[in-house]
Protein backbone atom coordinates (compact mmCIF):
# COMPACT_ATOMS: atom_id res chain seq x y z
CA UNK A 1 0.00 0.00 0.00
CA UNK A 2 2.94 2.32 0.66
CA UNK A 3 4.23 1.67 -2.85
CA UNK A 4 0.79 2.36 -4.31
CA UNK A 5 0.40 5.63 -2.40
CA UNK A 6 3.82 6.85 -3.51
CA UNK A 7 3.16 5.82 -7.11
CA UNK A 8 -0.32 7.36 -7.15
CA UNK A 9 0.93 10.58 -5.52
CA UNK A 10 3.52 11.05 -8.26
CA UNK A 11 0.91 10.68 -11.01
CA UNK A 12 -1.63 12.87 -9.18
CA UNK A 13 0.87 15.69 -8.65
CA UNK A 14 1.89 15.61 -12.32
CA UNK A 15 -1.76 15.88 -13.37
CA UNK A 16 -2.54 18.61 -10.80
CA UNK A 17 0.41 20.78 -11.84
CA UNK A 18 -0.95 20.95 -15.41
CA UNK A 19 2.57 21.53 -16.73
CA UNK A 20 2.60 18.41 -18.86
CA UNK A 21 0.39 17.86 -21.93
CA UNK A 22 -1.09 14.67 -20.51
CA UNK A 23 -4.72 13.56 -20.51
CA UNK A 24 -6.16 13.50 -16.95
CA UNK A 25 -8.80 10.94 -17.92
CA UNK A 26 -6.21 8.59 -19.39
CA UNK A 27 -3.93 8.87 -16.36
CA UNK A 28 -6.94 8.45 -14.08
CA UNK A 29 -7.73 5.17 -15.84
CA UNK A 30 -4.18 3.95 -15.25
CA UNK A 31 -4.53 4.94 -11.58
CA UNK A 32 -7.73 2.88 -11.39
CA UNK A 33 -6.00 -0.11 -12.96
CA UNK A 34 -3.12 0.24 -10.48
CA UNK A 35 -5.55 0.40 -7.57
CA UNK A 36 -7.33 -2.73 -8.81
CA UNK A 37 -4.12 -4.75 -9.21
CA UNK A 38 -2.90 -3.57 -5.79
CA UNK A 39 -6.16 -4.72 -4.17
CA UNK A 40 -5.85 -8.12 -5.90
CA UNK A 41 -2.29 -8.50 -4.62
CA UNK A 42 -3.24 -7.32 -1.13
CA UNK A 43 -6.06 -9.86 -0.90
CA UNK A 44 -3.63 -12.58 -2.02
CA UNK A 45 -1.13 -11.46 0.63
CA UNK A 46 -3.77 -11.71 3.35
CA UNK A 47 -5.99 -14.61 2.27
CA UNK A 48 -3.94 -16.64 -0.29
CA UNK A 49 -6.07 -16.24 -3.43
CA UNK A 50 -6.33 -19.22 -5.78
CA UNK A 51 -3.89 -18.89 -8.71
CA UNK A 52 -6.66 -19.22 -11.31
CA UNK A 53 -8.71 -16.49 -9.66
CA UNK A 54 -5.71 -14.17 -9.50
CA UNK A 55 -4.91 -14.88 -13.14
CA UNK A 56 -8.50 -14.10 -14.14
CA UNK A 57 -8.39 -10.79 -12.26
CA UNK A 58 -5.08 -9.90 -13.91
CA UNK A 59 -6.72 -10.53 -17.28
CA UNK A 60 -9.67 -8.33 -16.27
CA UNK A 61 -7.30 -5.46 -15.45
CA UNK A 62 -5.54 -6.02 -18.78
CA UNK A 63 -8.86 -5.84 -20.64
CA UNK A 64 -9.65 -2.57 -18.87
CA UNK A 65 -6.32 -1.13 -20.00
CA UNK A 66 -7.03 -2.22 -23.59
CA UNK A 67 -10.45 -0.55 -23.37
CA UNK A 68 -8.67 2.56 -22.10
CA UNK A 69 -6.50 2.51 -25.21
CA UNK A 70 -3.26 1.10 -23.79
CA UNK A 71 -1.81 -1.50 -26.14
CA UNK A 72 -4.45 -1.43 -28.85
CA UNK A 73 -1.81 -1.21 -31.58
CA UNK A 74 0.82 -3.50 -30.03
CA UNK A 75 0.56 -6.10 -32.76
CA UNK A 76 0.13 -3.41 -35.41
CA UNK A 77 3.61 -2.09 -34.65
CA UNK A 78 4.99 -5.53 -35.50
CA UNK A 79 2.90 -5.84 -38.67
CA UNK A 80 4.00 -2.40 -39.88
CA UNK A 81 7.61 -3.53 -39.65
CA UNK A 82 6.91 -6.28 -42.22
CA UNK A 83 5.96 -6.29 -45.89
CA UNK A 84 2.30 -6.12 -44.83
CA UNK A 85 2.58 -2.57 -43.53
CA UNK A 86 1.08 -1.01 -46.66
CA UNK A 87 -1.76 -3.50 -47.07
CA UNK A 88 -5.04 -2.04 -45.69
CA UNK A 89 -6.69 -5.47 -45.77
CA UNK A 90 -4.71 -6.58 -42.71
CA UNK A 91 -5.57 -3.64 -40.47
CA UNK A 92 -8.26 -5.67 -38.75
CA UNK A 93 -5.51 -8.05 -37.61
CA UNK A 94 -3.96 -5.29 -35.49
CA UNK A 95 -6.80 -5.11 -32.98
CA UNK A 96 -7.60 -8.83 -33.19
CA UNK A 97 -4.07 -9.88 -32.24
CA UNK A 98 -3.26 -6.87 -30.06
CA UNK A 99 -5.80 -8.03 -27.45
CA UNK A 100 -4.12 -11.37 -26.58
CA UNK A 101 -0.68 -9.82 -27.10
CA UNK A 102 -1.50 -6.96 -24.72
CA UNK A 103 -2.98 -9.32 -22.14
CA UNK A 104 0.16 -11.46 -22.36
CA UNK A 105 2.30 -8.40 -21.61
CA UNK A 106 0.16 -7.37 -18.62
CA UNK A 107 -0.10 -10.83 -17.07
CA UNK A 108 3.53 -11.62 -17.84
CA UNK A 109 4.94 -8.39 -16.37
CA UNK A 110 2.79 -8.60 -13.21
CA UNK A 111 3.89 -12.17 -12.57
CA UNK A 112 7.52 -11.54 -13.54
CA UNK A 113 7.87 -8.87 -10.86
CA UNK A 114 6.00 -11.07 -8.41
CA UNK A 115 8.41 -13.93 -9.08
CA UNK A 116 11.51 -11.77 -8.64
CA UNK A 117 10.33 -10.53 -5.24
CA UNK A 118 12.15 -13.20 -3.25
CA UNK A 119 15.02 -11.52 -1.39
CA UNK A 120 15.33 -8.36 0.68
CA UNK A 121 15.67 -5.35 -1.61
CA UNK A 122 15.69 -7.41 -4.81
CA UNK A 123 12.44 -6.43 -6.54
CA UNK A 124 12.39 -2.79 -5.41
CA UNK A 125 16.02 -2.23 -6.42
CA UNK A 126 15.75 -4.03 -9.76
CA UNK A 127 12.51 -2.22 -10.68
CA UNK A 128 14.11 1.08 -9.63
CA UNK A 129 16.94 0.45 -12.09
CA UNK A 130 14.49 -0.59 -14.79
CA UNK A 131 12.44 2.58 -14.24
CA UNK A 132 15.56 4.65 -14.92
CA UNK A 133 15.89 2.89 -18.27
CA UNK A 134 12.23 3.55 -19.04
CA UNK A 135 12.70 7.21 -18.11
CA UNK A 136 15.69 7.65 -20.44
CA UNK A 137 13.73 6.12 -23.32
CA UNK A 138 10.65 8.18 -22.46
CA UNK A 139 12.60 11.44 -22.18
CA UNK A 140 14.33 10.83 -25.51
CA UNK A 141 11.03 10.06 -27.25
CA UNK A 142 9.40 13.12 -25.64
CA UNK A 143 11.94 15.24 -27.51
CA UNK A 144 11.21 13.61 -30.88
CA UNK A 145 7.80 11.94 -30.65
CA UNK A 146 4.77 13.46 -32.41
CA UNK A 147 2.19 12.57 -29.72
CA UNK A 148 3.25 14.70 -26.75
CA UNK A 149 0.39 13.52 -24.51
CA UNK A 150 1.59 9.92 -24.76
CA UNK A 151 5.25 10.96 -24.67
CA UNK A 152 4.91 12.95 -21.44
CA UNK A 153 2.65 10.26 -20.00
CA UNK A 154 5.55 7.83 -20.33
CA UNK A 155 7.84 10.27 -18.53
CA UNK A 156 5.37 10.67 -15.65
CA UNK A 157 4.79 6.93 -15.26
CA UNK A 158 8.49 6.08 -15.33
CA UNK A 159 9.25 8.72 -12.67
CA UNK A 160 6.30 7.60 -10.52
CA UNK A 161 7.59 4.04 -10.74
CA UNK A 162 11.10 5.19 -9.83
CA UNK A 163 9.89 7.13 -6.79
CA UNK A 164 7.69 4.29 -5.55
CA UNK A 165 10.45 1.66 -5.88
CA UNK A 166 13.39 3.69 -4.59
CA UNK A 167 11.36 5.26 -1.79
CA UNK A 168 10.48 1.77 -0.55
CA UNK A 169 14.00 0.36 -0.93
CA UNK A 170 15.61 1.75 2.30
CA UNK A 171 13.04 -0.16 4.37
CA UNK A 172 13.20 -3.30 2.25
CA UNK A 173 16.95 -3.82 1.85
CA UNK A 174 18.65 -6.55 3.86
CA UNK A 175 17.75 -6.89 6.69
CA UNK A 176 14.27 -5.74 5.68
CA UNK A 177 11.89 -4.14 8.15
CA UNK A 178 8.90 -4.30 5.78
CA UNK A 179 8.13 -6.49 2.78
CA UNK A 180 6.63 -5.73 -0.58
CA UNK A 181 4.18 -8.57 -1.05
CA UNK A 182 2.10 -9.17 -4.16
CA UNK A 183 0.33 -5.83 -3.64
CA UNK A 184 3.56 -3.94 -4.35
CA UNK A 185 5.31 -6.24 -6.81
CA UNK A 186 2.28 -6.68 -9.08
CA UNK A 187 1.68 -2.92 -9.11
CA UNK A 188 5.25 -2.25 -10.25
CA UNK A 189 4.84 -4.97 -12.86
CA UNK A 190 1.62 -3.39 -14.11
CA UNK A 191 3.35 -0.03 -14.46
CA UNK A 192 6.13 -1.71 -16.44
CA UNK A 193 3.56 -3.42 -18.69
CA UNK A 194 1.77 -0.12 -19.34
CA UNK A 195 5.05 1.55 -20.27
CA UNK A 196 6.09 -1.29 -22.60
CA UNK A 197 2.76 -1.01 -24.44
CA UNK A 198 2.95 2.79 -24.51
CA UNK A 199 6.35 2.50 -26.23
CA UNK A 200 4.59 0.75 -29.11
CA UNK A 201 4.38 3.43 -31.77
CA UNK A 202 3.87 2.87 -35.51
CA UNK A 203 7.17 2.74 -37.36
CA UNK A 204 9.19 2.47 -34.13
CA UNK A 205 9.46 -1.23 -33.45
CA UNK A 206 12.91 -0.84 -31.90
CA UNK A 207 11.48 1.27 -29.06
CA UNK A 208 9.12 -1.51 -28.02
CA UNK A 209 11.93 -4.05 -28.28
CA UNK A 210 14.21 -1.74 -26.29
CA UNK A 211 11.62 -1.42 -23.52
CA UNK A 212 11.25 -5.22 -23.38
CA UNK A 213 15.03 -5.63 -23.08
CA UNK A 214 15.13 -2.98 -20.34
CA UNK A 215 12.68 -5.24 -18.46
CA UNK A 216 14.86 -8.22 -19.38
CA UNK A 217 15.94 -9.50 -15.95
CA UNK A 218 12.41 -10.21 -14.61
CA UNK A 219 11.53 -11.79 -17.98
CA UNK A 220 14.61 -14.01 -17.91
CA UNK A 221 13.95 -15.10 -14.31
CA UNK A 222 10.31 -15.93 -15.10
CA UNK A 223 11.26 -17.95 -18.18
CA UNK A 224 13.98 -19.80 -16.26
CA UNK A 225 11.66 -20.52 -13.33
CA UNK A 226 8.80 -21.85 -15.44
CA UNK A 227 11.14 -23.94 -17.61
CA UNK A 228 12.85 -25.54 -14.61
CA UNK A 229 9.52 -26.30 -12.91
CA UNK A 230 8.21 -27.83 -16.14
CA UNK A 231 11.29 -30.00 -16.59
CA UNK A 232 10.99 -31.24 -13.00
CA UNK A 233 7.23 -31.86 -13.27
CA UNK A 234 6.46 -29.25 -10.60
CA UNK A 235 3.32 -27.06 -10.49
CA UNK A 236 4.01 -23.90 -12.47
CA UNK A 237 2.13 -21.59 -10.09
CA UNK A 238 3.47 -22.89 -6.77
CA UNK A 239 6.60 -21.31 -5.27
CA UNK A 240 9.85 -23.26 -5.10
CA UNK A 241 13.58 -22.59 -5.44
CA UNK A 242 13.75 -22.48 -9.24
CA UNK A 243 14.57 -18.76 -9.38
CA UNK A 244 18.06 -17.75 -10.42
CA UNK A 245 18.57 -15.85 -7.15
CA UNK A 246 17.58 -18.91 -5.08
CA UNK A 247 20.08 -20.98 -7.03
CA UNK A 248 22.81 -18.43 -6.35
CA UNK A 249 22.01 -18.51 -2.62
CA UNK A 250 22.08 -22.31 -2.69
CA UNK A 251 25.55 -22.11 -4.25
CA UNK A 252 26.95 -20.17 -1.32
CA UNK A 253 26.40 -16.51 -2.17
CA UNK A 254 25.02 -14.26 0.57
CA UNK A 255 21.72 -12.43 0.13
CA UNK A 256 23.51 -9.11 -0.30
CA UNK A 257 25.88 -10.57 -2.89
CA UNK A 258 22.98 -12.04 -4.89
CA UNK A 259 21.11 -8.73 -4.76
CA UNK A 260 24.23 -6.87 -5.94
CA UNK A 261 24.66 -9.35 -8.82
CA UNK A 262 21.00 -8.86 -9.73
CA UNK A 263 21.40 -5.08 -9.74
CA UNK A 264 24.39 -5.42 -12.07
CA UNK A 265 22.45 -7.71 -14.43
CA UNK A 266 19.45 -5.37 -14.42
CA UNK A 267 21.74 -2.43 -15.18
CA UNK A 268 23.32 -4.37 -18.07
CA UNK A 269 19.92 -5.08 -19.59
CA UNK A 270 18.96 -1.41 -19.20
CA UNK A 271 22.13 -0.16 -20.89
CA UNK A 272 21.78 -2.59 -23.80
CA UNK A 273 18.09 -1.81 -24.29
CA UNK A 274 18.48 1.98 -24.10
CA UNK A 275 21.67 2.37 -26.12
CA UNK A 276 20.50 0.05 -28.88
CA UNK A 277 17.06 1.67 -29.12
CA UNK A 278 18.50 5.19 -29.26
CA UNK A 279 21.50 4.71 -31.55
CA UNK A 280 20.91 1.58 -33.67
CA UNK A 281 18.55 1.16 -36.61
CA UNK A 282 15.75 -1.37 -36.24
CA UNK A 283 17.22 -4.08 -38.46
CA UNK A 284 20.51 -4.03 -36.54
CA UNK A 285 18.77 -3.63 -33.18
CA UNK A 286 16.98 -6.94 -33.79
CA UNK A 287 20.36 -8.56 -34.37
CA UNK A 288 21.76 -7.08 -31.15
CA UNK A 289 18.79 -8.27 -29.12
CA UNK A 290 19.09 -11.70 -30.72
CA UNK A 291 22.71 -11.90 -29.61
CA UNK A 292 21.66 -10.90 -26.08
CA UNK A 293 19.09 -13.71 -26.08
CA UNK A 294 21.71 -16.24 -27.20
CA UNK A 295 24.14 -15.08 -24.50
CA UNK A 296 21.46 -15.42 -21.81
CA UNK A 297 20.56 -18.94 -22.99
CA UNK A 298 24.25 -19.88 -23.04
CA UNK A 299 24.75 -18.56 -19.50
CA UNK A 300 21.75 -20.50 -18.21
CA UNK A 301 23.10 -23.68 -19.84
CA UNK A 302 26.68 -23.00 -18.70
CA UNK A 303 25.70 -22.62 -15.05
CA UNK A 304 23.24 -25.54 -15.21
CA UNK A 305 20.24 -23.57 -14.02
CA UNK A 306 17.62 -25.71 -15.75
CA UNK A 307 19.02 -29.16 -15.10
CA UNK A 308 16.77 -31.89 -13.77
CA UNK A 309 16.92 -32.40 -10.03
CA UNK A 310 17.44 -36.01 -8.93
CA UNK A 311 14.63 -37.56 -6.86
CA UNK A 312 14.88 -36.67 -3.20
CA UNK A 313 16.99 -33.56 -3.81
CA UNK A 314 14.19 -31.12 -4.55
CA UNK A 315 14.23 -28.35 -2.03
CA UNK A 316 11.06 -26.52 -1.14
CA UNK A 317 10.86 -23.27 0.80
CA UNK A 318 9.58 -23.46 4.38
CA UNK A 319 6.21 -21.97 3.42
CA UNK A 320 5.41 -22.31 -0.29
CA UNK A 321 3.24 -19.56 -1.65
CA UNK A 322 1.21 -19.04 -4.77
CA UNK A 323 2.95 -16.95 -7.41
Amino acid sequence: MAIFLGWAAGIAVAVALKRFPIEPGFMGGILAAGLAIMVVGLFDDIRMMQPRVKLALNIAVGLFLLWLGVGRNVFGVIIQATVLRDDPSVHWLELFFSIPFGLFIVVGACNATNLIDGLDGLCSGVLGIISIGFFVLAAHMACWGPDQAIAHGRVVLSLAMLGAAVGFLPYNRNPASIFMGDAGSMLLGLNAAVLIMMFCEPGRLRWMLGAIVVFGLPIADMALTLLRRWRNAQPLMIGDRSHFYDQLVDRGYSVRQVVAISYALAFAFVVIGVVTAVFVRTRYAIVVYGVVFIVVVWAVWKFRMVELMPPGSRREPPAPRNE
